[in-house]
């Protein structure tokens, strides 16, 4: 009889999932809406509908599901509240198990979840300790540590975007605190850096719609006002990420999410301020792009049930 292992990414608007072989390979995925209606208690119902749906299709056993999700999340599988489905705390480990019958399930983070994805099949390919860098609408981090997820004791471990790097900001970031690495490096923290001075002579001036590929393409063009925002990009993620290599000492740093398009450009930049405020030790940290894109968090979901 065959044997399946299910990766599940649930993001606000869209559930991901795959179905991989008991050797690790992508068989087949597929997406359902996320369904937030009545504070998100149609969520997990709907998940273990579909995966029941393609139990059905193949056949076969499920030997393990593995469980992404956009919050803090303990070791034991108890999310600590999810404002962005409703959800208070509970233990969507024990959730799962319970609507699906298979005992093996793993809950984690989805940003430390898509770093495993990243090691394991990824831009991380080949390291045990590595920090990935997800530079979304947001900016989230994973952390892995000899092969293994760093939670911290509240399930809170990689939350980089929140590491404060500006003492004089007056807005405040979504957390509630100000000067957060998020609201200078993520897509609309780069948006919002380059409207606040923008300059006539920039290219910037006659677009319809700014975005962060904007910004980096006119980098990349030569446009003066372009390469400023981004060497202020570069000069708060490359300082950040030395204080977090201060601590955690990874192997390489993983940078993904829709930013990272921009391409060699952000490495080049980041890497130029890391190795400005890094100690001669970590001087050769290295850095690549991530590989998977959005399927990362399925890959490092199913990654957590296989090890």
């Amino acid at each position: 009889m065959a044997a399946y292992y299910v990766g599940v990414d649930v993001g606000g608007t869209t559930v991901k999932m795959g179905l991989f072989s008991d050797k690790g390979e992508l068989l087949e995925k597929w997406e359902i809406l996320t369904n937030i209606e009545d504070n998100g208690d149609h969520i997990l119902p709907e998940i273990v509908d579909s995966i029941e749906e393609k139990r059905a299709e193949h056949g076969g056993n499920i030997k393990g599901i593995g469980v992404g999700i956009p919050g803090p999340i303990t070791d034991e599988g108890v999310v600590l509240k999810c404002a962005n489905f409703g959800w208070g705390v509970f233990n969507v480990k024990n959730a799962v198990a319970g609507l699906t019958g298979v005992g093996n399930v793993r809950v984690g983070n989805d940003a430390n979840v898509a770093a495993l994805g990243e090691m394991w099949k990824g831009g991380g390919r080949g390291y045990d300790s590595i920090v990935m860098v997800t530079l979304g609408t947001g900016c989230g981090g994973g952390v892995i540590y000899n092969g293994k997820v760093m939670t911290g004791s509240k399930g809170a471990g990689g939350e980089i975007g929140h590491i404060k790097v500006e003492r004089d900001e007056t807005e405040r970031c979504g957390c509630g605190n100000k000067g957060c690495l998020e609201q200078y490096v993520s897509a609309t923290g780069i948006v919002r850096m380059a409207k606040k001075d923008l300059r006539k002579d920039s290219c910037l001036a006659g677009c319809d719609e700014i975005s962060a590929k904007t910004v980096f393409d006119g980098a990349k063009a030569g446009d003066g006002y372009c390469q400023e925002i981004i060497e202020r990009f570069g000069r708060y993620l490359g300082t950040a990420l030395s204080n977090v290599a201060h601590v955690i000492d990874p192997e390489a740093f993983v940078i993904g999410g829709g930013v990272s398009a921009a391409g060699q450009i952000i490495l080049d930049i980041v890497q130029k301020y890391y190795k400005e405020n890094a100690m001669y030790a970590l001087q050769e940290t290295k850095f690549h792009l991530a590989e998977l894109g959005n399927d990362a968090g399925i890959y490092g979901a199913v990654r957590m049930v296989m090890s």
